[in-house]
């Protein structure tokens, strides 16, 4: 049975459709996937549904009964519910304040209730098989809670669907089992759920059924156990499509990053040469340190003891500004909180890092810049209308297109970006791994810290595996694979040799 029925869904912004016809059917008790690239019109979609934006065309039928406009309370009320990338809590207020927001149980003269709240809290948790005090400040809570807390909002007051978009993007890899656990659970009790996620091996684990979009279309809708991951990318992207190995050995310069004995939080005695024109992955478990050594080559966390050398000369002064001098630049993870300035647009984006360091100029010629953003556009494939358009106006990965120009227009020698295709579609992905190997042969030493095997294969010349904040080894490309890695990163290695 059909829990959710969306027909013939069309949305134009400015006379551009971004949705054309699109159908969507839910089933009772089922995890429904969601594919699309950046802008095919998941999220258009999604807020149609929830009421955010009105639909210009099509219908929605919820448990039965036809939804003539939907607004927010409405579909609220109706036990729809849209858990966000961006997680809306208060790190500030308790665990039972951020689950009761606004609908706080009082008494009759307004009094808060705070016991009934709690014990609401522990026993919703119970009920969800999650161990959570309702009195812990939400600052002091791990993502993955914080990601459950958020299911915990919808589900206290009897949400019959869940919107989880990209759900697992901050959570390591118990923390994912522990979640996905928990859906399997509340899906054995009817509750469905709409995943909206870019990660294969997660879809395979979790989903019931998927439909994929295209460029605003429906393109397909099936049963995950009929098909595989390399037909549903297919489907995502159409002939663009890019698989396989696009890694290309090269000759590589002499030296130009190293660190001695570098010492900080999170991480401890790293030595490590990266070479000119290398693509060095950094990679480990979720809190391994490999994020944490990024962090501190750019100025962005303390260094404790050793040091730091770019092009032969030692990085002094432990600051931001101190590593952009020394022709280090970074792309942070989390491009939404560490990368976007959302009341910029898409060119003030792009040279805000430029303007750093050009500061002792009195004027910022605009030409030059637009100029500027032209050659970056074409360079990076930046789909967007205008330069002066807001940087949120942007799919995701074409905003991380633009914050990758931000730091090419300092032109700065090493590159460090953390989690680059974090949350982008496997479309953009291609093309930014493309963009990695263009800029080593052009000379440019990258540093790249993600979790993922096939992306290190694509295009790392060497791994450099951290564990519990140690550099434990460091793999050439040929020795590179999911078993090889993982040993390392959960150093079973050393369990084997004891």
């Amino acid at each position: 049975m059909n829990i959710l029925e969306m027909r013939g869904i069309c949305k134009a912004f400015h006379g551009i459709e971004v949705l054309k016809g699109v159908d969507l059917t839910i089933e009772e008790g089922e995890i429904h996937t969601i594919l699309g690239e950046n802008g095919a019109g998941k999220s258009t979609l999604m807020n149609i549904l929830t009421g955010v934006l009105p639909m210009d065309k099509g219908s929605i039928v919820f448990q039965g009964k036809r939804i003539e406009h939907p607004t927010v309370p409405l579909t609220e009320k109706l036990g729809i519910a849209f858990v966000h990338q961006e997680l809306n809590l208060f790190p500030t207020m308790k665990v039972y304040e951020n689950l009761f927001l606004c609908r706080e149980y009082t008494n009759r003269w307004g009094t808060l209730k705070k016991k009934q709240m709690k014990e609401r809290a522990r026993a919703l948790f119970a009920e969800m098989g999650v161990q959570m005090d309702p009195d812990a400040l939400v600052s002091d809570l791990k993502m993955g809670q914080k990601q459950l807390l958020e299911i915990a909002k919808a589900l206290l007051f009897h949400a019959k669907l869940l919107i989880l978009d990209e759900p697992t993007t901050a959570l390591n890899n118990e923390e994912i089992d522990r979640l996905f656990s928990i859906l399997r659970r509340l899906r054995g009790t009817g509750t469905s759920f709409i995943f909206i996620s870019h990660k294969m091996p997660e879809i395979f684990a979790i989903s019931d059924r998927y439909t994929v979009l295209r460029n605003g279309e429906f393109i397909a809708q099936g049963k995950i156990a009929q098909t595989d991951g390399e037909t549903l990318a297919r489907m995502m992207v159409g002939n663009s499509y890019v698989s396989g190995e696009i890694y290309r050995h090269r000759p590589l310069g002499e030296p130009v990053l190293e660190l001695r004995g570098l010492t900080g939080h999170g991480f401890r005695n790293v030595n490590l040469q990266v070479r000119k024109g290398e693509v060095l992955a950094l990679t480990g478990l979720q809190g391994s340190g490999s994020s944490e050594v990024l962090q501190a080559i750019f100025g962005a966390a303390p260094v404790e003891e050793g040091e730091i050398l770019a092009g032969g000369r030692r990085v002094t002064g432990q600051s931001i500004h101190s590593a952009m001098k020394a022709g280090i630049s970074m792309l942070p993870s989390n491009r939404k909180e560490n990368s976007a300035i959302p009341d910029m647009s898409i060119l003030e984006n792009m040279f805000v890092s430029e303007h750093t360091l050009s500061g002792m100029r009195q004027h910022i010629s605009r030409k030059g810049e637009r100029a500027g953003y032209e050659e970056m556009r074409r360079l990076l494939n930046i789909k967007a209308s205008a330069s002066d358009a807001g940087i949120t106006s942007l799919s995701g990965g074409n905003q991380q297109k633009v914050f990758l120009a931000r730091w090419l227009c300092t032109h700065g020698e090493i590159l460090l970006l953390d989690n680059p295709t974090q949350g982008i579609d496997v479309g953009s992905k291609a093309e930014i791994y493309q963009l990695i190997l263009k800029l080593a042969e052009a000379g440019k030493t990258i540093l790249i810290n993600t979790l993922e095997i096939g992306e290190i294969q694509k295009v790392a010349d060497r791994c450099a595996v951290f564990y519990d904040g140690t550099l434990l080894k460091i793999l050439s490309h040929d020795q590179i694979d999911e078993h090889t890695v993982m040993m390392y990163s959960t150093n079973a290695v050393q369990a084997m040799e004891e």
